[in-house]
């Protein structure tokens, strides 16, 4: 592996780097991205059993907030249960808004990995023929090693660049895809809060 490393030139290492933020990346948004995580099924179901118990403090209130992004925009709308309508709705949507970014988070960086990768792929072909053409002018065309390590250079960085794009261009639609999903998920959920309460209100 060193040595498809070192065959490849300098630009390996850039590609390397990459790579490995890419798994880094793609691994921790799996794991964050879980449905159960963002989006609890069970949240707004306990949060109505609390309300018609008359259960509902200030305590579980945070205790929701914390719990997940969707307890954030539940929370926001739970604080301003009391007011109209409307403005149980601007503030649920303002919370949603500061959410996106938590859920989109690293998928800019893994959008740069894939439109990179190949550029570095391709700056790898160019110093790779670049280095053959060099040594072609100095020792003549009578030494086949010069050109077949030019040329081997520039393929293993090609195909290096191409390995790292390629999943990480896949990874990154899908997970966006994901958090728009996730999104819609959690604005059906709110909806669904914005109704409670107003059951509650006109049984108060």
């Amino acid at each position: 592996m060193f040595e498809l490393i070192k065959t490849g030139g300098w630009a390996m290492w850039p590609l390397i780097l990459c790579s490995v933020a890419a798994l880094a990346i793609i691994g921790e948004r799996f794991w964050s991205l879980q449905r159960k995580y963002v989006c609890p099924p069970n949240l707004v179901p306990q949060v109505q059993q609390w309300l018609a118990g008359n259960e509902l403090d200030g305590a579980r209130i945070e205790l929701i907030r914390e719990s997940s992004p969707l307890g954030r925009v539940v929370a926001a709308g739970l604080l301003n249960r009391n007011q109209d309508r409307e403005i149980v709705k601007e503030a649920i949507e303002d919370a949603g808004r500061h959410t996106t970014p938590e859920l989109e988070r690293y998928l800019r960086t893994l959008g740069t990995i894939a439109s990179i990768a190949p550029f570095l792929g391709l700056l790898g072909t160019v110093l790779g023929m670049i280095e053959m053409f060099s040594g072609i002018g100095t020792r003549g065309v009578g030494d086949p090693s010069i050109v077949a390590g030019g040329i081997s250079q520039a393929l293993i960085a090609t195909a290096t660049g191409l390995a790292v794009a390629i999943p990480s261009v896949i990874f990154y639609r899908y997970f966006r895809g994901k958090v728009n999903e996730l999104l819609l998920d959690m604005e059906q959920e709110a909806l669904k809060l914005i109704e409670i309460l107003r059951g509650e209100r006109a049984k108060g």
